[in-house]
C-alpha cells in the first residue's frame, strides 16, 4: 500500500512541472541515485566489492528498462489523461505473468486469473471514466503500452537481482544506470539539460523521495519474498490512488464509473493476496 501511495504521485509531480520529459525522468533518476549513494557507501561496501560482473550487467540492464519506462510513461502523460496513462502502464501485469511462464516457470495458477482480470477490469473502468486529454491520445496510449513493456522487463530481471542483492545495492545500481540511460537519451536528442527552473528540480526530487525511495524501493524489497506477478497486480491499484490525489490536491471529484472501478480492483487485488497466501500456507504445510 505504501509503494502504491507513492508511485500514484508521480502523474501529479509530472503535471506540476514543465520541462520536457526526459530531463523530468533523467532529474528524477539523478536524485534518486545520489540519494541512495550514501547508505551504499556508507554501509554496503562489502557488498559492492563481493559483486560478480553477472550482477553488475544484470542491474545495468534492469536499470536501462527502468529509464526506457520512465521516458515513455512521463511522455504518455503529456499526451493522454493521467487515468488512461496510469491503467495503461499498469497492463505491466500481463507482460510479467507471461514472462514468468516462459522464463521463470512461474505459472499463474487458473485460481488467480479471476482476480488479475478483475482488477484490470477495474483499472479499466477508472481510464474509460476520464476523457483522454489532448489530439495525441492514441499516441499517448501506445507510448504507455511500450512503458508497461519495459516495466515488465524491469521487475523480471530484479527479481533475479533480488534473490542476491540487498534492495539499497540493487536499487542504487538500477537508478545511476537509468540516470545514465536517460542522460545518453537527451544527448542523442540534441535536448538541453538545464535551464528549466526550479520548479523541475523540486518536483523531480519530490519524485526521487515520495515516488521511488517510497515507491520503487518498497517493490524491490517485496521481489525478494513475493512473485513478481503478485508485485504487478498489486500496482493496478494505482489508478485507485491517483484518483485520490486528483481530488484531495486538484479538486477533481470521481464519478460513480471511478469509484466502481476502484472498489473492483481492489476486491481483485484482495482476492489475489489471499490467493498467494493459501498457496504458501500450503507449502509451509508439506515442508518439513
Amino acid at each position: 500500500m505504501l509503494g502504491v501511495a507513492g508511485v500514484s504521485l508521480s502523474a501529479v509531480f509530472v503535471r506540476w512541472s514543465t520541462a520536457p520529459s526526459l530531463i523530468l525522468a533523467l532529474y528524477r533518476m539523478a536524485f534518486s541515485a545520489a540519494l541512495m549513494a550514501v547508505p551504499v557507501l556508507a554501509g554496503r561496501r562489502r557488498e559492492l566489492k563481493s559483486l560478480t560482473r553477472r550482477d553488475v550487467l544484470l542491474c545495468l540492464a534492469s536499470g536501462l528498462f527502468l529509464g526506457i519506462h520512465f521516458a515513455a510513461y512521463f511522455g504518455a502523460l503529456r499526451a493522454t489523461s493521467i487515468a488512461s496513462a496510469v491503467v495503461l502502464v499498469d497492463t505491466e501485469v500481463f507482460f510479467v505473468a507471461a514472462a514468468s511462464a516462459l522464463f521463470l516457470g512461474q505459472r499463474l495458477p487458473r485460481r488467480t486469473w479471476p482476480a488479475v482480470l478483475l482488477a484490470f477490469a477495474g483499472s479499466a473502468v477508472v481510464a474509460l471514466a476520464d476523457s483522454a486529454a489532448g489530439t495525441n491520445a492514441l499516441l499517448g496510449d501506445l507510448i504507455a503500452l511500450a512503458g508497461a513493456a519495459a516495466m515488465a522487463v524491469y521487475t523480471m530481471i530484479g527479481t533475479v537481482c533480488r534473490q542476491r542483492l540487498s534492495t539499497s545495492v540493487y536499487t542504487f545500481l538500477v537508478y545511476t544506470s537509468a540516470a545514465a540511460t536517460l542522460l545518453a537519451a537527451a544527448l542523442l536528442s540534441g535536448t538541453p539539460l538545464a535551464g528549466y527552473g526550479p520548479v523541475n528540480g523540486l518536483t523531480a526530487l519530490g519524485m526521487a523521495v515520495c515516488c521511488t525511495l517510497l515507491g520503487h524501493n518498497v517493490f524491490s524489497w517485496g521481489l525478494k519474498y513475493l512473485p513478481p506477478a503478485f508485485i504487478a497486480t498489486v500496482k493496478l491499484m494505482e489508478p485507485v490512488f491517483a484518483s485520490v490525489w486528483g481530488l484531495l490536491l486538484f479538486g477533481e471529484r470521481p464519478g460513480w464509473l471511478t469509484v466502481a472501478g476502484g472498489a473492483a480492483v481492489l476486491l481483485g487485488v484482495g482476492l489475489y493476496a489471499r490467493t498467494i497466501g493459501g498457496d504458501a500456507g500450503k507449502r509451509e504445510e508439506r515442508e518439513p
